[in-house]
C-alpha cells in the first residue's frame, strides 16, 4: 500500500509537470495570436470584388478563417488530460497513504502537503467547469507538482498512529475544512498575484524609462510578459479573486471556530495563543480586513489585490515556518 501510494503521488507530480508546461506553450500560443491581431488591426483593409461579381466571393474567406484552428488548442488538451489524470492518481496516493496508516491522512507535515496541493488542484478543476480560468493554470499546476515532490523528498514519513490529541472526531470535520478553504485561497491568491502583474506590465509598457539601459533588468523582465496578454483584464481577475475569496472566508471562519472547539475538548480551553492559533486568527483578520476594505471602503485594485496576497502568504508561513521552526501544541509535523 505504501509503494502504491508514493508511486501515484510521483506520477501525478511528472502530469502536474507536464500540464504546467503545457498550458504555459497555450498561453504563449494565445498571447502570441492576440498581440498579432492587434498589429494587424490597424491596417486591414477590405477585400476587393471585381464588378459583377456574386455577393458570395466577398465572404469566401470566412469559412476558412472561422475553421482555422484555436492557438494552442493541441497544448490546452494536453494540458487538461495531464492536469485531470493527475488530479485521479493524486487522490489514489492520498487515499492509499490513509489506508495504510489507518486513519485520515492528516496528521503529519506530509499528509498536510499532499492533500493540501490535492485540495488546490480540486479547486481549480471545479472553477474550471464554470469559466475558463486557464490562465492561472500553470501557476495552480507547478505549485502541485512542488508541493508533491517536496512532500516525497523532504517530509515523507512512515505512517504511524495518531497523536491522543488527535484522536478525535474533530479531526474528519476541522482539517478538511481548512485544507479546502487553504486550495481556495491559493487559487484566489494566484488570480490577484497576477491581477498585480497586469499592473505592473501596463505601468511599465506606458512609463518611459531613462538610463541604466540594459542595467534596469525589472523594467525589461516585465516587458517580456508577453504571455499576460493571454489573461482576462485586471477588471475580470478581481471579481473572480473576490467571490473565492468571500467563500473561502466563510469555510476559515469555520475553521477557526470548530478548531476552538476541538481546542476546549482535547485541553480544556477555546483559546491559548498557541502560535498555531494566533496564526490563523491572523489569517482571518486579513480576509475579513480584504472584504470588508472591498464592500464598504471601496478599494480595488493594486490595495485590494495586496492585501489578498499577503492572506495567502500568512497562509504558506502558518504552513511552513509555524510547523517546522514553532514549538507548540500543534506541532504535528513529525519531523521531530
Amino acid at each position: 500500500m505504501t509503494d502504491l501510494s508514493v508511486m501515484a503521488l510521483w506520477t501525478a507530480a511528472t502530469l502536474y509537470a507536464i500540464a504546467m508546461v503545457a498550458y504555459s506553450v497555450r498561453l504563449a500560443r494565445v498571447a502570441e495570436a492576440r498581440l498579432a491581431e492587434r498589429q494587424a488591426a490597424p491596417v486591414a483593409e477590405p477585400a476587393l470584388v471585381p464588378a459583377g461579381a456574386p455577393a458570395e466571393a466577398a465572404s469566401a474567406d470566412a469559412p476558412a478563417a472561422s475553421a482555422a484552428p484555436r492557438p494552442g488548442a493541441r497544448a490546452l488538451g494536453i494540458g487538461r488530460a495531464a492536469m485531470l489524470v493527475g488530479l485521479a492518481l493524486h487522490l489514489v496516493g492520498v487515499v492509499t497513504r490513509g489506508v495504510d496508516a489507518g486513519h485520515p491522512p492528516w496528521s503529519s507535515m506530509y499528509e498536510f502537503t499532499i492533500t493540501g496541493s490535492m485540495m488546490a488542484v480540486g479547486v481549480f478543476m471545479l472553477v474550471q467547469r464554470r469559466r475558463d480560468v486557464t490562465y492561472i493554470a500553470p501557476a495552480v499546476a507547478g505549485f502541485a507538482a512542488f508541493a508533491v515532490v517536496s512532500g516525497l523528498r523532504v517530509f515523507y514519513r512512515d505512517a504511524v498512529g495518531l497523536q491522543p490529541a488527535l484522536d478525535s472526531y474533530w479531526l474528519v470535520i476541522h482539517v478538511p475544512i481548512a485544507t479546502i478553504a487553504s486550495g481556495i485561497f491559493a487559487v484566489s491568491g494566484s488570480v490577484s498575484a497576477l491581477q498585480l502583474m497586469r499592473y505592473s506590465r501596463a505601468r511599465d509598457l506606458t512609463v518611459r524609462r531613462r538610463g541604466f539601459g540594459w542595467l534596469n533588468l525589472p523594467h525589461r523582465a516585465v516587458k517580456s510578459w508577453r504571455w499576460i496578454e493571454a489573461t482576462p483584464k485586471t477588471g475580470a481577475l478581481e471579481s473572480l479573486a473576490f467571490r473565492l475569496n468571500a467563500i473561502g472566508f466563510v469555510l476559515w471562519t469555520f475553521t477557526v471556530m470548530s478548531g476552538a472547539m476541538w481546542a476546549e475538548h482535547a485541553w480544556g480551553r477555546y483559546w491559548g495563543w498557541d502560535p498555531k492559533e494566533v496564526w490563523s486568527f491572523v489569517i482571518w483578520i486579513l480576509y475579513a480586513a480584504y472584504l470588508h476594505a472591498r464592500t464598504t471602503q471601496g478599494w480595488a485594485g493594486r490595495r485590494a489585490a495586496w492585501l489578498a496576497v499577503s492572506g495567502l502568504i500568512a497562509i504558506i508561513l502558518n504552513f511552513t515556518v509555524v510547523n517546522l521552526y514553532v514549538q507548540g501544541l500543534h506541532s504535528y509535523s513529525g519531523l521531530k
